[in-house]
């Protein structure tokens, strides 16, 4: 407990990394991204949207993912119709929607465009809104009262900092700025904003000037800013940080000027107005600018962060957890602040209820193990309610699962045993009609409309569970959950296991593999993990646990990519019957037998970028389609006229005719098998592809010859040491010169655009020269 008149470097909060599995810990190395945590009942897990960085070239992302902060499973959403690559917007949840706004998509177009995820279906769309012109921004902030998104601040396309409020009705989609009186803050962007009940609190950010230090108030009923007068030292000025409320406390963390706070937590205590710095027993080497920080249950989840210095090059951050528990007595975690609840009550008989959330969440430990064997028990139709009533005030037991009895007509929810006595001794409490402060809430339930209820407590929710029909069940048992564990650690844990039965070296458990990437659903392990040839003596038990920790049927383990010239795979199938798989990438399915045909994850920005390319009226040449790597972004996004597809691997070739099937693009592909030397059209293409490394370069000529007579573009790709960059690039013009002009050309051959794609090995890129050839 952070208490009065300590010093701050008195108290410190643990912090661990997150260990991330499933997808590559390298598509969280973001910063500017925005984030906000989803609850689908059994779980909570964050959704981090856009931002700048990930694998491959640092750029602009519209990536969604989906990170479960206590297993560390990270999870690409495949929604197609996203918006466009931003960062510096916002993401808030409104029930299950998150609601986009603005951003910048490249410097000099800023965005102010809102659009919508629905959680549930998952689905984007781009909304129609009306009202008050909403200008373009970006490093702006947004809070959630009720259904309304409040927005501040930020900058615009002429780089003017904004001092506008605006509320945002996520009912009509209506936009109105809202002018305010009392203090108002100063223009500012890049500052922090969140809801705590009716009020909205701003902290920090930049003027233009300089960094700010000031914490304002803005109450969404009486329309009023006030700046806030607080006790203790506050925290130091700064922007691009982040803030957050766990119970009674407003947090801020990270930010510029990164010197004087970087394993500081600045915290105020809401109720006595009082600041206490707490220390981090962590982040030696995390960057907390530009982070995002969101609390799950009683941890602070930190994800990204950031900077681009010419000093130490691109900075990422990874992600991290912080143990907010020891902040708050133990006894003060099953009952909430009946003051700060602030939810809306829904009365469409089956419509979803309890759609807002409180400002405070009050959710019990999430690693609970006792089983307290009271259940309360609600009609079907007034679940969604009851649930959300008994998470929102810390009554529902996370340690047990919600069951639905036998007729199927009821639901039973596990509750605190404190809850049950509170019920139980209220029992004979009339219910029927009773007053709060200044509402006056009648039970006459599901009869149509919506009461919004500002000051709601204990009394009143535990009545208006009663008066739908709830009842208190004993020695009703549910089944209670387990700690959380990550894939890694069970794995650990169960192998660790089996090495002492068979009586193997501890030593060994150092080959485990902590991480690994996914394709379909087949998990591949790395080509260093499990090296040791005594691993071969346990297989046959080894690998079903490997397998059962990773949560998969099959389990393969990947080698080096064959020297022959079709590039065979050398992927091993340890579990499972064979290699065929299907993954989804960037809204493309790529069917193939994975044992036979390599893939390459690195590549995934490159293909994006190809698929973002204009080619509605262009015939392409891929001189190495391989299973569709290039070809299929061209035909399925970039939306080319033809593509002649090359390609001599017999495996590759029968996936490729399989993928152009299943993503029904045949009939603008002609497959060519074989040498591309032998097979590739000439005189025909308006652009061609040369997706082959370590060098293309054997195919420089074929490539010349396949592009028309008044020239076109290539894409010449090339493993290059970092110092030789400029050295390779000239090569790539001359040597295409020398056979433009050998062929009988007259044409201008320039560099357009060198892409980055990703580090083949210490200090060699694999760069993609995109190539012009013009008559002329």
């Amino acid at each position: 407990m952070v208490g009065g008149g300590e010093k701050a470097a008195d108290y410190s909060l643990p912090v661990s990394s997150i260990l991330v599995a499933g997808e590559s810990v390298e598509k969280l190395f973001l910063w500017g991204h925005s984030a906000c945590v989803l609850d689908n009942g059994s779980n909570k897990s964050v959704m981090v949207f856009g931002g700048f960085g990930g694998i491959g070239r640092h750029a602009r992302r519209n990536d969604c993912f989906l990170l479960d902060p206590f297993s560390g499973k990270l999870k690409a959403t495949d929604v197609e119709g996203a918006p466009s690559p931003r960062l510096g917007h916002t993401a808030s949840l409104v029930g299950d929607l998150v609601f986009i706004i603005g951003g910048r998509a490249d410097p000099s177009s800023i965005l102010n465009d809102v659009w919508v995820l629905d959680t549930a279906n998952m689905e984007w769309k781009r909304i129609q809104c009306t009202g008050s012109v909403f200008s373009s921004r970006h490093r702006h902030s947004a809070a959630v009262v009720g259904s309304n998104i409040y927005v501040y601040g930020g900058l615009n396309n002429n780089d003017t900092i904004l001092s506008s409020l605006h509320v945002f009705n996520t009912g009509n989609l209506q936009w109105k700025e809202v002018l305010g009186d009392g203090e108002r803050p100063c223009a500012r962007h890049s500052h922090s904003m969140l809801a705590y009940g009716s009020k909205i609190f701003v902290f920090g950010g930049y003027n233009g000037e300089r960094a700010l230090g000031d914490l304002y108030s803005f109450d969404v009923q009486t329309c009023m800013w006030k700046l806030e007068k607080t006790a203790g030292r506050s925290p130091h000025a700064r922007f691009s940080h982040s803030m957050f409320v766990y119970k009674d406390f407003l947090g801020v963390i990270g930010g510029c000027p990164v010197g004087q706070h970087f394993q500081e937590l600045a915290l105020l205590d809401l109720q006595s107005h009082t600041w206490k710095q707490v220390t981090l027993d962590y982040i030696g080497k995390e960057l907390l600018v530009r982070t995002t920080a969101n609390v799950v249950g009683d941890d602070l989840v930190i994800i990204g962060g950031g900077a681009a210095c010419y000093a130490f090059g691109t900075k990422f951050s990874k992600p991290f957890k912080v143990n907010l528990l020891p902040l708050v007595p133990l006894g003060d975690k099953l009952m909430p602040t009946e003051k700060n609840v602030n939810f809306r009550v829904s009365h469409a008989e089956n419509a979803e209820a309890l759609t807002q959330s409180p400002v405070m969440n009050f959710e019990a430990e999430k690693h609970q193990l006792v089983s307290y064997n009271w259940v309360l028990q609600l009609e079907k139709k007034y679940a969604k309610m009851g649930k959300d009533i008994l998470k929102n005030f810390g009554w529902l037991d996370l340690g047990r699962k919600v069951y639905t009895k036998e007729d199927g007509l009821h639901i039973c929810f596990p509750i605190t045993e404190k809850f049950s006595a509170m019920f139980l001794e209220k029992h004979d409490q009339d219910v029927d009609m009773f007053e709060e402060g200044n509402n006056t809430f009648v039970c006459e339930p599901f009869t149509g409309g919506g009461i919004l209820l500002n000051e709601v407590s204990c009394s009143t929710a535990l009545n208006f569970l009663k008066k739908c029909g709830a009842t208190n069940l004993a020695n009703e048992v549910g089944e209670v959950r387990k700690s959380s564990k990550s894939p890694f650690q069970t794995m650990n844990e169960s192998i660790a296991l089996l090495i002492k039965q068979k009586d193997l070296a501890e030593t060994l458990l150092e080959q485990l593999p902590n991480r690994w990437e996914r394709l379909g659903d087949i998990v591949v392990l790395p080509a260093t993990s499990f090296k040791d040839p005594l691993w071969d003596s346990i297989s046959k038990e080894l690998w079903p646990i490997v397998a059962k920790s990773l949560n998969t049927r099959r389990v393969a383990r990947q080698g080096r990519v064959a020297s022959t010239g079709t590039r065979d795979s050398t992927l091993e199938i340890l579990v499972g019957d064979n290699g065929w798989v299907d993954h989804r990438e960037n809204g493309i399915l790529y069917s193939f037998d994975a044992t036979k045909c390599m893939f390459s994850w690195g590549n995934l920005s490159e293909k994006l970028r190809m698929g973002n390319l204009e080619c509605k009226d262009e015939v392409i040449v891929d001189l190495f389609a391989g299973i569709g790597y290039f070809t299929l972004p061209f035909l399925v996004r970039a939306k080319a006229k033809l593509v002649y597809a090359c390609e001599w691997n017999p495996h590759a070739v029968e996936a490729l005719r399989r993928n152009l099937e299943v993503n029904s693009v045949s009939d603008r592909c002609i497959v060519l098998e074989g040498d591309n030397r032998m097979t590739a059209p000439k005189g025909i293409a308006n652009r061609v592809c040369l997706g082959l490394l370590p060098t293309s370069e054997g195919s420089w000529a074929t490539a010349v010859r396949a592009l028309r007579s008044e020239g076109g573009i290539l894409h010449v790709h090339g493993n290059v040491k970092d110092s030789q960059e400029s050295l390779w690039t000239a090569h790539v013009v001359k040597s295409i010169d020398e056979i433009a002009r050998f062929e009988g050309h007259c044409w201008e051959v320039s560099i357009e655009h060198v892409e980055r794609v990703k580090w083949y090995a210490p200090h060699i890129r694999h760069l993609v020269a995109d190539v012009r050839c013009s008559s002329f």
